[in-house]
Formats: structure tokens, C-alpha cells, sequence
């Protein structure tokens, strides 16, 4: 299982408590792979975006206009979190249901 996220986000952390046997991958740093970027982008759509992160705030109206694929590929800060790779099933977010889902109580 891996968790992607950025390592100063909060609902990241939690994910990363209620999971210790997950491997945590910094999108900052070492970014997301393209398979599994491919299947989110498939699976959520426009649902990756954070609007309401500081880096989309700080966007002109053009870029928020791009696709999100492009958005994402520019500023990958821009992608919801945490998104969890659990064998070939993908999470998105930490709500009540995902934590279900994974089996956290």
C-alpha cells in the first residue's frame, strides 16, 4: 500500500498513523508514477484538483482553465490528498468512507 501526499499536510499525517504499514511517497519530491496517475485521472477526474489549496488561489483564471491533467502535471501540489494505492484499488481523500474502506476504525 502506498499513500501519496505531501509530507506538511495534516490529513496526510492522520492517513499515515491510522496506516503504519503503508509506504509514503512525497508527491513534492519524488511525484506520482504515471500508471497510477493514469488510473486516478480515470477513476476521479476533475475530483484530484484541490481548489481549495494556496496554489490554486494563487492561479490566474487562464491556468485554472487548463485541464486538470495539465494542471496536475505542472503543479502536482494541485492534487488532492492523500491518494491511497492499495494493491490496484485507489482512494482519494481520508473521509469516513476511505478509512472504511481500508479498515480503519
Amino acid at each position: 500500500m502506498e499513500i501519496y501526499g505531501l509530507k506538511t499536510c495534516d490529513t496526510c499525517r492522520k492517513a499515515i498513523r491510522a496506516l503504519p504499514q503503508a509506504r509514503f511517497v512525497d508527491v513534492r519530491a519524488d511525484g506520482v508514477p504515471d500508471a497510477v496517475m493514469t488510473q486516478a485521472r480515470a477513476q476521479f477526474g476533475a475530483a484530484m484538483l484541490n481548489t481549495r489549496s494556496t496554489t490554486w488561489r494563487g492561479l490566474s483564471e487562464a491556468e485554472r482553465a487548463e485541464p486538470p491533467e495539465a494542471l496536475l502535471s505542472a503543479h502536482p501540489v494541485l492534487m488532492k490528498r492523500p491518494l491511497i494505492a492499495d494493491g490496484d484499488v485507489l482512494h482519494l481523500g481520508w473521509s469516513k468512507d476511505v478509512q472504511a474502506a481500508l479498515g480503519v476504525a
